[in-house]
């Protein structure tokens, strides 16, 4: 039988509705999260600046630990939608047509709403729990110590038992994929209404069982153009965290029809 708590978020997240988008709605998200960008620019920059100097911060602390970096840098995505907070609320700003600034994205941080610091804390214990499971898969079945990225790829990619790389990518797929579909909408939908976190989580997961190809399709844009900011030597990420944050509050006011909730002021 179900808890009454579970009960109460299923009819909290069946009391608002999930639009119908067509399959390659995610494309219009990253136009509208750009339009966004260049709107406020300085908060966005401000955020993907910070989120570079913390990866070089790592490359420079684990230089010659890449087995740690591996797992670093891929749990970077589990907590990417938490960090990204400050941007919704600049979007959200915008929406309203106000004149956001950067201060606009700091008060979003203020530990006033303990919604988001409840899921914060949830997506960083994922985000441990898959850097521990990496580092630990890689140190303990690589055929030599995976110091370099070409120990990587030597050791790992192309180990000769032919497995240890398509674990570690199945590891990381069973742990990202919920953690996604969880998250994909549940926390631009906690900073905007007056809604449960495990209502929010169930929409969010509402949202990608009723729109398979489309989320799939947005998951795919995240990880690429994830992945080639940090193939910039993480510059990259300067400009392409914020704007898919700000196409990511896009993704939910698209999805999600939440006026029949309480606005969060």
């Amino acid at each position: 039988m179900p808890h009454p708590m579970t009960e109460q978020a299923l009819r909290e997240s069946r009391s608002f509705g999930v639009r119908r988008i067509p399959a390659l709605r995610p494309l219009g998200w990253l136009a509208m999260g750009w339009r966004d960008l260049m709107r406020c620019p300085l908060p966005g920059l401000l955020h993907g600046l910070a989120l570079a100097l913390f990866g070089a911060a790592l490359v420079a602390l684990a230089h010659d630990r890449f087995w740690l970096l591996a797992g670093a840098f891929s749990g970077f995505l589990l907590v990417a939608p938490i960090l990204a907070t400050g941007l919704y609320a600049v979007s959200r700003s915008l929406a309203r047509g106000d004149k956001p600034s950067a201060r606009t994205a700091f008060r979003a941080w203020t530990p006033r709403d303990g919604r988001l610091i409840v899921f914060g804390l949830l997506l960083a214990f994922a985000g441990t729990g898959w850097v521990m499971t990496s580092a630990s898969l890689i140190t303990g079945f690589a055929p030599g110590k995976v110091n370099t990225p070409t120990d990587f790829i030597k050791f790992v990619v192309l180990a000769d038992q032919g497995w240890l790389f398509e674990a570690w990518l199945a590891l990381g797929a069973m742990l990202a994929a919920p953690v996604f579909a969880s998250s994909v909408v549940a926390i631009p939908l906690l900073l905007d209404r007056e809604v449960g976190v495990l209502g929010a989580v169930f929409t969010s997961w509402r949202v990608v069982l009723e729109h398979p190809a489309p989320m799939a399709l947005w998951a795919g844009l995240l990880l690429g153009l994830t992945g080639l900011g940090m193939a910039t030597g993480l510059l990259g990420l300067i400009v392409i965290a914020p704007w898919l944050a700000h196409a990511s509050w896009h993704a939910y006011r698209d999805l999600v029809d939440s006026r029949g909730l309480p606005e969060r002021l």
